[in-house]
């Protein structure tokens, strides 16, 4: 039980830090993001380009990406948790990605972000986005059709108070309820499950992480 609480203690005052962190380079990136977007527009209009319109053109018209450079399998570690042994790429892309598996466990993504700072959609949400919350540490809790209502809602009030998470619903996966990322996912039979708090603990801006710290707020809401 002593241990259990400390491990408690030391993730709250982990996510703490993050959070903490997380404030004071938002007030950075807000002047870093104003003086970009003035270069950006200056120079769009200097050149005459038009990004998004010369991608289609050059893929044909295609909605996806032709190589989402996400090859591999998973293999399942002994806590449960399904690794992907493989390539994930991280390039960013202005296009759906056909990932393999459902949710996807990482690839190229849209170069927004999902906002993960423990945001409950209802709706689903765009997987690109949520690929690249993936990247920033985040852990994406996901549900289908088959997932109890009252288990939904305990498992959004555990993501709202959890820095570096989000859930949303996604009719296409198989397992009701979800735990993904990046690189990691496991089935989970809801909010009681002690495998819950063991996955956040480990991934929540885990090892695993490709761009540990960087920000969960300041992307997409919806």
């Amino acid at each position: 039980m002593g241990s259990a609480k400390k491990s408690s203690a030391a993730r709250t005052a982990r996510i703490e830090e993050m959070r903490r962190a997380e404030q004071a380079r938002e007030r950075r990136n807000r002047i870093l993001v104003v003086a970009a977007s003035v270069v950006v527009v200056a120079g769009l209009v200097a050149g005459g380009v038009v990004l998004v319109q010369a991608q289609s053109d050059d893929d044909g018209g295609s909605s996806a990406a032709d190589d989402a450079k996400t090859a591999g399998k998973f293999a399942t570690d002994a806590d449960g948790v399904r690794a992907w042994k493989g390539t994930l790429g991280r390039e960013h892309v202005m296009k759906s990605v056909d990932y393999p598996v459902t949710p996807p466990v990482g690839g190229d993504h849209n170069p927004v972000w999902m906002n993960c700072n423990g945001d409950v959609y209802e709706d689903e949400i765009n997987p690109t986005n949520a690929v690249h919350s993936l990247e920033h540490g985040a852990v994406w809790v996901t549900y289908n059709g088959d997932a109890p209502e009252a288990e939904v809602e305990a498992l959004a009030a555990k993501v709202r108070k959890t820095p570096y998470t989000l859930m949303s619903p996604v009719d296409g996966q198989k397992d009701p309820v979800v735990l993904t990322a990046w690189g990691h996912q496991r089935t989970v039979t809801g909010a009681a499950d002690p495998a819950v708090d063991a996955f956040l603990e480990k991934f929540v801006q885990g090892q695993q992480t490709p761009e540990p710290g960087a920000a969960c707020t300041g992307g997409l809401s919806k």
